[in-house]
């Protein structure tokens, strides 16, 4: 504190923040482990909606932009492609959110995924309580990490082992270079609007955030760095086909989302993956999941188990982190056993598999595995996703959207939607009205067309009506 006040910057709302004990409240065993949270957030709803402001949230932000590059540590926050100031959020529990103006939201964004048991699980704190005690990082084995590499290969269908690192960025980074390490061969093929993290190879077409500031690569990104990324229509499985006759021998890999949810949410056309499958082993080249957003999410075995389709590399994070920094890459063993210190390819990390990151995923897993899980999640899904679309057709607005258990997406424009070229031909500007109504309305959704939500166990029926019945009035208001 005492060296942001040396900046010279103001901290008069230091003073004026809410306190987070307000949302606390105590646990109710009564009801089933999974809804513990949603039941407690019911009690702590004001009868009496207070009138939004973001007074506070405004001159939190103008003192960040004279801290951090645009105010933020990741650029989609900063809601560039909605308008408007972003909100701070104060505190988190169950399927809600708190600013620091005293704001409350349902949440849909879910920490850009990891929420998936709702935030600040008390089964999850307690259980990181207790590992804070014994040290939060040790650079050196520890238990926690076997138990959760057994629970990781025991539940992805691909996995036989696998290597724990500290984001999805670096998990990517890392199967890039040992697909490479163990073809010999240095082209890769990934599909527009797909993104897989940061690192240069990736920064081609590639979506997300990227796709929400509309830069189409990154300056800094050098030419030989890209020069053996090849691109795809998602969907297209003919320019496929046409890169590798193109290209015969010389592809280590195919890399995509499963469904994507960078360029908003995308399935796959029914024999995409099968073909993706196919095309890869007749030409030896290996096919990769990024699984770091559907990973637990689509089913307890990822896209992956859902879809019936099994690549030979796959990348994991968010959910297995329960919250915490994490990324995993894992495969088959014969291609794993090429990682340091088991083989030749590098790589390391100081922080990979601490003790906090393992144990929140631990606890997370653990809840995931209980009955019902992701029927309950397909159930408010489709009503949530449903209605918001049936409340945009009576408003007379062009929409189109989907769902698969607690991952969902829509798009101001008629549609399908098979590609980003399809994204791209939404209503950007009538998307981020929407998105400022609703966070009036009290719900928080990801502050861009081209990026997918999420629902969690947390969520309850209730929550799913009133989020409808907001989309309903914003939707006739715009």
């Amino acid at each position: 504190m005492a060296s942001i006040s040396a900046s010279g910057v103001s901290l008069s709302w230091l003073s004026q923040l809410p306190s987070s004990s307000s949302t606390s409240t105590s646990s109710s065993s009564s009801w089933p482990s999974h809804r513990r949270g949603a039941t407690q957030i019911k009690m702590t709803v004001s009868v009496e909606k207070k009138k939004f402001t973001t007074q506070k949230s405004e001159e939190i932000f103008n003192a960040a932009k004279e801290l951090m590059p645009g105010g933020v540590n990741s650029p989609v926050r900063a809601f560039k492609s909605v308008g408007g100031q972003p909100i701070i959020i104060d505190s988190v529990k169950g399927s809600r959110m708190w600013d620091v103006d005293g704001n409350e939201y349902i949440d849909y964004v879910g920490s850009w995924g990891p929420a998936i048991i709702g935030h600040a699980d008390d089964e999850v704190i307690a259980a990181l309580t207790e590992t804070m005690k014994k040290g939060t990082s040790f650079g050196a084995p520890c238990v926690l990490e076997n138990v959760l590499a057994e629970m990781v290969i025991s539940a992805v269908p691909s996995i036989e082992m696998v290597r724990f690192v500290n984001s999805g960025t670096e998990a990517c980074m890392g199967v890039l270079r040992l697909a490479r390490a163990f073809t010999g061969r240095q082209k890769i093929i990934k599909f527009e609007g797909c993104y897989h993290g940061h690192a240069d190879p990736f920064l081609v077409k590639a979506g997300s955030g990227v796709a929400t500031l509309g830069l189409p690569d990154s300056p800094g990104v050098p030419k030989a760095a890209t020069s053996d990324t090849l691109t795809s229509p998602y969907n297209d499985i003919e320019t496929v086909k046409e890169l590798f006759a193109a290209n015969k021998g010389e592809i280590a890999a195919v890399i995509l989302e499963a469904v994507v949810g960078n360029s908003g949410y995308i399935e796959p056309k029914p024999e995409f993956l099968n073909s993706l499958r196919q095309i890869t082993k007749e030409n030896d080249a290996l096919l990769i999941f990024d699984e770091v957003m559907t990973g637990f999410r689509l089913s307890y075995g990822g896209a992956q188990e859902y879809f019936g389709i099994t690549p030979d590399l796959t990348t994991l994070g968010k959910i297995i982190g329960g919250g915490l920094p994490v990324g995993a890459y894992g495969g088959r063993r014969e291609i794993m056993e090429m990682v340091a210190p088991a083989g030749p390819m590098y790589q390391a990390g100081t922080l990979s598999g601490n003790p906090l990151a393992m144990t929140a995923g631990i606890h997370t897993l653990k809840r995931l595995q209980e009955p019902g899980t992701y029927q309950y999640l397909d159930k408010i899904t489709g009503e949530l996703t449903q209605g918001i679309l049936d409340a945009g057709k009576r408003a007379g607005h062009e929409m189109c959207g989907g769902y698969i258990r607690g991952m969902f997406g829509f798009f101001f424009t008629g549609g399908p939607v098979y590609s980003f070229e399809d994204a791209k031909k939404s209503d950007t500007a009538k998307f981020a009205k929407f998105h400022r109504g609703m966070l009036e309305e009290g719900v928080y959704l990801a502050p861009s067309q081209f990026e997918a939500g999420f629902t969690g166990l947390a969520h309850t029926s209730e929550d799913i009506q009133q989020t409808i019945a907001a989309a309903e009035k914003v939707l006739r208001q715009i």
